[in-house]
């Protein structure tokens, strides 16, 4: 239903979890490189537990081959230097929502090929840096669903109960 675009992620659990997310709710994970880490690595099987089989995950070598391959998506980039509320944004299925490292933030770069209303905040206090970047990537997805009805979750609904590992 969206892309979910990493770019240089760092952390092994944050992409793992991220895996686990994408896979939970049919969202493709693209990876941009240099990746801080071996997709082979524990920790990034243990948070994305046995997940990663159930998700569609994609590495290109920068965002420009990304770029090249996905040139019909709507991008929307999160940064805690973006102005415009998250909420404010009007998703359609197949928008790719783009997140930087945990360490550098969003490179520039990957700005300029995103109109400044797809630039978008998830707002904190005052003074605070950001947030760990898989919470980040889950509020983004979650409002995008949740602004299309949760339409194309599968078969599971909101009245459905859900199973809690």
């Amino acid at each position: 239903m969206f892309e979910v675009v990493l770019c240089q992620p760092q952390i092994p659990p944050n992409t793992g979890n991220i895996i686990r997310l994408c896979a939970n709710v049919g969202c493709r994970l693209h990876l941009i490189a240099p990746l801080g880490f071996d997709l082979d690595d524990r920790s990034l099987r243990r948070a994305g537990l046995d997940y990663q089989v159930m998700a569609s995950v994609s590495v290109y070598p920068d965002f420009d081959s990304f770029i090249e391959q996905h040139s019909d998506e709507r991008r929307f980039t999160y940064s805690s230097h973006h102005t415009r509320p998250y909420h404010q944004a009007e998703f359609q299925p197949g928008d790719a929502l783009i997140f930087g490292s945990e360490t550098n933030g969003l490179p520039t770069a990957v700005s300029k090929h995103t109109p400044s209303e797809h630039q978008l905040l998830l707002p904190m206090r005052a003074g605070s840096r950001s947030l760990n970047l898989s919470n980040a990537v889950a509020i983004a997805v979650y409002e995008a669903f949740r602004q299309r009805d949760f339409d194309g979750l599968g078969a599971r609904t909101l009245h459905e109960p859900a199973h809690v590992l």
